[in-house]
């Protein structure tokens, strides 16, 4: 059996750090107050329905086949295993690869702490089979393709629910294998599930939430990175850091601005210009603090987004015991992940741009100061930077051509039920994968600003500088002679992602 490590208790407010640790096995712990809560909606559900009152997907069909029309209604059927199928069979329609093994975790477990709320009526031992999951490896195959982000992230938590049946494919570990195989080498038993209990556990954009709170940690991280970076590219070219002076950026008077020159001030105090430089840097240099700073009150927009979402109960219709109501709605619509996600994807493509204009700036013997082109030790018999600098053009590339934003695209679907959809899926997942080339951008500048050492940049004067470039020329070998620098430019990313404070 796998390790397990530290625990996530469905009592306690949701984190995105949470969504993180359940990339590995971890115990999800369902306390007797969060028990308590799941069986009175369960109980709620039940005498709703003894009342024969109206409860969609328990005594209905699903989606534009609730009804037609003024006159026409469908029931659904009559069994409960029935219902289950009716719920989760006409979703199987997903294409394309699987998704990330964290971005899957993260997905069941925010759709395990909205059921754990008590609101949507689902049976205790869905929870509890939930989150016995989460001491495995066990990950559903859920392919990418699918969601509009309406009506909840329908066709991939249909995936995961029907791999955690034992219907499907799944993973244990890295081993893809049919679902039922996956579970009985995991320990688990398949859940059983009614028809309340199969609509519960798709009807929710709980895939769009986590995958926008995963790429929003992964941004922030890299914004991190690039203030750093950009304080050490300062002081390896000696530039007057007069442009993040207190003064100035209080009379820009954007907050996140001021914060961020703030944070550079301190990494350079006590670096010295070395008085070569013109008197106005390139913008890559002198609107640092302004770009990282919009950058930054960008993405306290989605902090809050994400934030909210991880403590929403995204379902439809919610159960209220207390108040003797069942409320048919619309909280599974995921339009703040979307233009929140859109807001990141913005974000990176503007940090990202950044990055690989300080690299261009850096190799470019006319901009560095004299050193050699493309940092090369040997011009002409070594290339130096030269593949890394190709690669990150790329990289920009297709970070622009992904930057479009999708939660404008909305098409109508589901015989005009879902009549406007906000693509919050699509936007989420292509901000998780424009996070990733953005960290390899940064990745890319450090293992640049190391080569620079090596061949004739200055020592940093600041003691924050020097640290930084000690930490990378430790762990970065010169480039001298030539050699492949993709795994160079993975560990530095991971160097940054670890050394930077948070």
């Amino acid at each position: 059996m796998p390790a397990v490590e530290g625990t996530i208790d469905l009592s306690a407010p949701l984190r995105s750090a949470d969504l993180h640790r359940a990339a590995a096995p971890v115990s999800v712990v369902v306390d007797a107050s969060v028990r308590d809560r799941v069986e009175r909606g369960r109980g709620f559900l039940r005498d709703v329905r003894q009342e024969e009152r109206p409860v969609y997907g328990a005594t209905t069909g699903f989606g534009a086949l609730v009804g037609f029309g003024a006159l026409v209604g469908f029931a659904g059927r009559e069994g409960e295993a029935d219902q289950c199928d009716n719920t989760l069979a006409h979703l199987g329609a997903g294409q394309g690869p699987d998704l990330a093994h964290d971005v899957s975790r993260a997905a069941i477990l925010v759709r395990t702490w909205s059921l754990a709320q008590g609101a949507s009526g689902v049976s205790a031992h869905v929870v509890d089979g939930l989150a016995a999951m989460f001491t495995t490896t066990f990950v559903p195959a859920i392919p990418r393709y699918g969601s509009v982000g309406a009506s909840g992230d329908l066709i991939p938590l249909a995936y995961a629910a029907q791999a955690l049946r034992g219907r499907g494919q799944a993973y244990l570990g890295d081993s893809r294998m049919p679902a039922a195989e996956a579970l009985r080498h995991a320990g688990l038993t398949p859940l059983t599930l009614d028809g309340r209990d199969a609509l519960a556990l798709v009807n929710g954009t709980s895939l769009t939430t986590a995958a926008t709170a995963l790429a929003l940690d992964s941004v922030r991280t890299s914004h991190r990175a690039l203030q750093g970076l950009t304080c050490l590219l300062v002081d390896l070219l000696g530039c007057d850091p007069g442009f993040l002076h207190p003064r100035l950026l209080g009379a820009y008077g954007h907050p996140g601005a001021i914060d961020v020159a703030d944070g550079m001030r301190k990494t350079l105090a006590g670096t010295l210009p070395a008085g070569t430089r013109p008197l106005q840097e390139p913008y890559s240099i002198r609107c640092s603090p302004q770009l990282l700073g919009a950058a930054e009150d960008a993405l306290r927009y989605v902090d809050g987004v994400v934030a909210a979402d991880l403590s929403s109960v995204s379902d439809n219709p919610l159960l209220f015991p207390d108040d003797d109501l069942v409320v048919h709605g619309g909280n599974f619509f995921g339009q703040p992940a979307a233009f929140a996600a859109d807001v990141l994807a913005m974000v990176t493509a503007q940090l990202g741009n950044l990055a690989e204009r300080q690299l261009d700036l850096l190799v470019d013997p006319a901009r560095n100061g004299g050193l050699p082109p493309m940092l090369a030790a040997g011009p002409g018999r070594q290339h130096g930077m030269q593949g890394v600098q190709l690669a990150t053009t790329a990289f920009v590339a297709e970070i622009r051509r992904a930057a479009v934003p999708a939660s404008v695209q909305s098409l109508p679907t589901n015989l005009h039920n879902q009549d406007v959809v906000p693509f919050g899926t699509q936007a989420a997942l292509r901000a998780y994968d424009m996070a990733e080339l953005l960290r390899l951008l940064c990745g890319s500048l450090a293992v640049g600003l190391r080569q620079a050492a090596h061949v004739g940049a200055r020592r940093p004067t600041a003691s924050g500088c020097a640290a930084l470039l000690d930490t990378l020329v430790e762990a970065i070998p010169a480039v001298d002679p030539d050699r492949a620098l993709d795994a160079d430019v993975r560990k530095a990313a991971e160097l940054l992602t670890a050394t930077l404070p948070r």
